[in-house]
């Protein structure tokens, strides 16, 4: 499986989502990984009422085992289902400097 599957599977099991996107931008970055950067959107209830922050920690949190093994970097936009009806347009990823500094 892949990890672009399984970040699929453990989103639609934890966040039981109304929309998820998820792209995966490594080719859009240098280095070797060719599953290395994502772009996830999540609409989900689960997000009502909770900070950005906390948004992103409980993702994380689900994702735990693959930050640690191989994930380089998350582009995560995270919404209510009120919230995403209010957005035009989600933002592109920033771009990567490839561990360069």
């Amino acid at each position: 499986m892949s990890l672009q599957e399984i970040i699929n599977k453990k989103i639609l099991k934890e966040f039981c989502p109304k929309h998820l996107t998820i792209l995966n931008e490594s080719h859009l970055h240098g280095g070797l990984s060719q599953e290395s950067h994502f772009k996830i959107t999540v609409v989900s209830e689960i997000f009502s009422g909770v900070t950005r922050v906390k948004r992103h920690q409980k993702v994380y949190k689900s994702l735990e085992i693959e930050l640690s093994s191989g994930i380089h970097a998350l582009a995560l936009h995270l919404y209510s289902p009120d919230e995403f009806a209010a957005t035009l347009i989600v933002p592109n990823s920033p771009d990567c400097r490839g561990g360069s500094r």
